[in-house]
């Protein structure tokens, strides 16, 4: 599961077998995983995350999302 990007206390990734999904981005801290869909980013599941907590985090996965795209063409690539 390639990390993305860390910021602060987060990590950005996905797994190897998400190819079948959209694309996406899972957010890690401690033992909380959010997942929101990409273009346009939307929250898919908020893993436990406090509403203002997810407020954050989806403004970051707004300011990275060509980012996380980009890295999901690179690794999925068709």
């Amino acid at each position: 599961m390639p990390t993305i990007k860390r910021i602060g206390a987060y990590r950005f990734f996905f797994y190897a077998g998400d190819r079948s999904e959209p694309p996406h981005i899972h957010v890690e801290r401690e033992t909380m995983v959010a997942k929101f869909w990409l273009n346009p980013v939307r929250l898919q599941s908020s893993g436990r995350f406090r509403p203002h907590e997810i407020r954050r985090i989806q403004r970051l996965v707004e300011e990275h999302e060509r980012e996380f795209l980009e890295a999901w063409d690179e690794y999925f690539g068709d």
